[in-house]
């Protein structure tokens, strides 16, 4: 219902922005244009850009080839994504990598991670390649979070800076004002710009897992345009990305295969950004006063999108003409979306399922109604939020390797449990031996739960969801 919400309030922001704008196009500045630097040092001071030239030689080829080889063997796949309540395939296409038993979930698609090499943990592949092309990706991570780590302490150290001019300034102008607002100032370095502790610095950098990209644009019969600055064609449109730990860092290493017969145009009477060269386009979040940036990206580029950027900023990717590669490393929120946790929920919820020691009959320890509730709750998300979108597109990284067979195996015999312990509600509620008040309680909000069950799988199934046999 949340998501339904935020969709829809979105749609009419984006209704309202197109029709405030009519015929007209927002302004946006490439490199090329004067004011570019200092708009975004003003509006844009949290995206932090590397060129490729200040990354190491060793890394750019290890990545590279780790791309190639994910291409090679058919690793990258488009998703079909729910958008207002219609199914899309994306033009872009991905696989994600990252720690064992980690998931990503987008536009109500859940990617199961293909897990980078982890001490502790068995992980087959299907070759070798595929296994060094992950533990690359892995290496990546690690430059990124030491990356993610030095931006943050260097913003840091700006804003407390500022601060502190700031004071000093108003202590010039009046003294007596100063005694009034020291108080202010040292709450809000004691609130803001304190330096911060290194668990808050790991939390906000510590990436569990990269979603990887790749587009040939020549490739696609259509590309959506722009449209709101008129900056062409868009591989990725205008989004923030989602289910991340609050203010961490987004970090993302491109690579565009650009080829020699694809160059730069170097006309001067050029206006905007270059349709040839691949760009990453940012506009600040639902605003028609403040000019877009579009900045080119190049073989090896490097950019990392900082704090609360995510949050009051919008960012999409324009296309070029090469195929290009990128790898989005995030902190995955993993409150709801790890292995670890589904299997915690479903062995709560089996904790009101109980074997009689002598005749094996299995009967409900509660029949109470948030007992009840809690445990229809968890029969859902195993079901809806992690089978069967496993069995529709996660299966498909077994071209990598089987890692996710066995735990699904696990989450379908506790699914199964789960569905006996329905029938068991079913059959108890019938009886007469409860009271009323506490059966119609139970009643009402055990259908209320069953009902949205039916409404899911007819909504699988329209989809074109054909579930195993067991589901």
């Amino acid at each position: 219902m949340k998501r339904r919400a935020g969709e829809r309030e979105k749609e009419l922001k984006k209704k309202k922005l197109l029709e405030e704008l009519g015929e007209n196009r927002l302004p946006y500045l490439t490199p090329a244009d004067a004011d570019f630097h200092q708009l975004w040092k003003t509006k844009y001071s949290k995206l932090i850009f590397r060129k490729s030239d200040m990354v190491p030689e060793e890394l750019h080829q290890m990545v590279q080839e780790s791309f190639l080889t994910l291409r090679e063997h058919n690793c990258f796949f488009q998703d079909l994504v729910r958008i207002k309540g219609k199914d899309f395939l994306t033009p872009v296409s991905r696989i994600l990598i990252g720690n064992p038993g980690c998931t990503y979930k987008y536009l109500n698609t859940r990617l199961f991670t293909v897990p980078w090499p982890t001490e502790g943990y068995n992980i087959k592949y299907c070759n070798p390649q595929i296994h060094d092309a992950c533990k690359a990706l892995m290496r990546l991570n690690d430059y990124l979070h030491i990356e993610a780590v030095k931006a943050l302490q260097a913003q840091n150290l700006f804003e407390t800076k500022e601060i502190k001019d700031t004071t000093v300034i108003d202590r010039e102008q009046s003294f007596a004002t100063s005694l009034t607002e020291q108080g202010s100032v040292s709450k809000v370095q004691s609130g803001v710009c304190v330096p911060e502790d290194d668990r808050s610095l790991k939390n906000r950098t510590s990436y569990n897992l990269t979603l990887l990209n790749y587009m040939d644009p020549l490739q696609m019969l259509y590309l959506k345009q722009e449209p709101y600055f008129g900056m062409g064609n868009m591989a990725v449109s205008w989004h923030h990305d989602e289910n991340l730990v609050e203010r961490s860092v987004v970090a993302v290493y491109s690579y565009s295969c650009e080829d020699s017969a694809i160059e730069e145009s170097n006309e001067q009477e050029l206006k905007g950004r270059d349709p040839a060269v691949w760009h990453v386009g940012l506009k600040v979040a639902w605003d028609i006063e403040t000019p877009g940036l579009a900045i080119p990206l190049h073989q090896g580029d490097i950019y990392l999108m900082l704090d609360d950027l995510n949050m009051t900023h919008q960012h999409c990717v324009l296309a070029g003409l090469s195929p290009r590669f990128s790898s989005t490393h995030r902190v995955a929120d993993s409150s709801r979306g790890t292995l670890e946790y589904i299997l915690g929920q479903c062995e709560l919820a089996l904790q009101n399922l109980q074997t009689d020691s002598d005749s094996m009959a299995l009967s409900l320890k509660s029949l109470e109604a948030a007992v009840v509730k809690q445990v229809e709750e968890i029969h859902n998300e195993v079901e809806f939020e992690w089978l069967r979108q496993f069995w529709f597109q996660g299966k498909r990284y077994l071209t990598c390797t089987d890692w996710w067979l066995k735990p699904m195996a696990k989450l379908e015999e506790f699914w199964r449990k789960m569905e006996i312990m329905t029938s068991l509600v079913l059959s108890e509620v019938r009886k007469e031996q409860q009271i009323e008040e506490q059966r119609n309680e139970t009643i009402s909000c055990f259908l209320l739960l069953l009902k949205e069950r039916q409404k899911l799988r007819k909504e699988w199934t329209a989809s074109g969801y054909v579930a195993p046999v067991h589901l």
